[in-house]
């Protein structure tokens, strides 16, 4: 499949793909909608930012087409905004199907009124997916299509019991189940749920990594001044992580007290408070955006330029998760982990645990003139200066590779 004509699909679906110059289908695009369209049921593995979500869209308008009673296709996420973004990809894909978008945190009769009007795809969390189904509004007996899109959160979140009785309210749909990784409650869920699945891996090619990820050394009494430094000289926008509500909360509150526009995205603000916060970020009313593990993974947000780890994660794969908001869809992006002596003993935790081994960033370079290199580089090659916001450098920049101990400069971060 060389593009979205290659795969058959209808004149209204193609004319809403080149109002949006989407011409060329991506890996996982290529590999899964061929599959699809033949009615095959697909475990899609790819890393985040892949185009999983346009891989499953693109057959499931083609596959149930309107008019007949439904729902016919169901989208199971493990969160509300990923659940919003998928709404919004079909949205923009001018499908003419009648979607209702169900997730909690709000009240019931939006939800309630677009479930009574009729519809054709059930888009949502499971959680409020089986509410209205107790509460006798919707049925899932006549889904002939149900994605479970980022399956392995749906088990960090602890929703594997109520994705196995969503599963058991449907009658053999075909089913495309998306996931980063693995483990062992994704692997039964194909074992049981799935016949004969068609397999679609997409890994980076490390080789053309877009994504530059590095340790950033400094004491603890010093990260917020050198965290607000750092943003003070960004071009771009910035996702900064905690771990806690109350630390992010403490976090922008600083960072705005410093002069800094930031936003902040944590599970206690209620869902038109996230709404908000996102339509800002999205819209680059403000660039800096703080947040807990909910921004993680499912926000679709294309123009994130870095990813600081202002607190260690619990996990590496909340790490890989991290990171992942940014170098998406073919951009560049930078990462950077911050590192305290009191947080030595935790990362050699996560390193134990599989957390990669990442080289040192040159802080007192970064903070000085925005030049991103590693310390003790093995073969340096200084390149000229990038200029930048009025007369500062950029970032002296070469080509990446990943062979292990060859340090050398590297790409340029978004900062002065």
């Amino acid at each position: 499949m060389q593009s979205f004509t290659d795969a058959g699909l209808g004149a209204r679906t193609l004319a809403a793909l080149e109002r949006q110059s989407i011409e060329i289908p991506v890996p996982v695009q290529a590999m899964a909608i061929p599959g699809l369209l033949e009615g095959r049921d697909i475990v899609i593995q790819a890393p985040t930012g892949s185009g999983k979500t346009l891989a499953f869209l693109l057959p499931l308008i083609e596959r149930i087409g309107p008019t007949a009673p439904g729902p016919r296709a169901l989208v199971v996420t493990p969160t509300r905004e990923l659940a919003v973004q998928v709404e919004r990809v079909l949205d923009s894909l001018d499908s003419g199907l009648r979607v209702a978008l169900l997730y909690g945190g709000v009240g019931y009769a939006t939800q309630t009124q677009a479930l009574k009007a009729g519809v054709d795809v059930v888009i949502g969390t499971p959680g409020r997916i089986l509410d209205m189904v107790g509460r006798r509004l919707v049925s899932l007996s006549r889904v002939e299509y149900a994605v479970l899109d980022e399956a392995d959160e749906m088990l960090d979140f602890g929703f594997a019991p109520d994705v196995e009785r969503i599963l058991g309210l449907t009658y053999h749909p075909q089913l495309v189940l998306a996931s980063a990784t693995m483990p062992a409650w994704v692997t039964r869920v194909i074992d049981r749920h799935m016949h004969e699945p068609l397999r679609v891996t997409v890994e980076r090619d490390d080789e053309d990594d877009l994504l530059e990820h590095g340790l950033l050394r400094v004491d603890r009494e010093a990260k917020l001044k050198t965290l607000a430094t750092l943003l003070r000289h960004l071009q771009g926008s910035a996702l900064i992580f905690g771990r806690t509500r109350s630390g992010v909360r403490s976090l922008n509150r600083e960072l705005r007290r410093m002069g800094i526009p930031s936003l902040e995205l944590q599970g206690d603000l209620d869902q038109s408070a996230r709404d908000r916060t996102m339509d800002a970020f999205r819209q680059r009313h403000a660039n800096v955006l703080v947040a807990t593990n909910v921004a993680a993974r499912g926000l679709d947000i294309s123009h994130i330029d870095l990813v600081v780890n202002y607190e260690l994660p619990d996990s590496p794969d909340w790490l890989t998760h991290r990171i992942g908001r940014t170098a998406r869809m073919g951009r560049r992006g930078w990462a950077l982990t911050m590192l305290s002596p009191d947080d030595r003993l935790r990362w050699r935790q996560l390193r134990r645990q599989g957390a990669p081994e990442l080289p040192e960033v040159d802080v007192a370079h970064l903070l000085a003139d925005g030049g991103w290199r590693y310390l003790q580089p093995a073969e340096p090659e200084p390149r000229p200066a990038v200029p930048h916001r009025e007369g500062r450098t950029g970032i002296v920049r070469s080509r990446r590779r990943r062979t292990r101990n060859r340090g050398r400069s590297r790409p340029a971060a978004p900062a002065a």
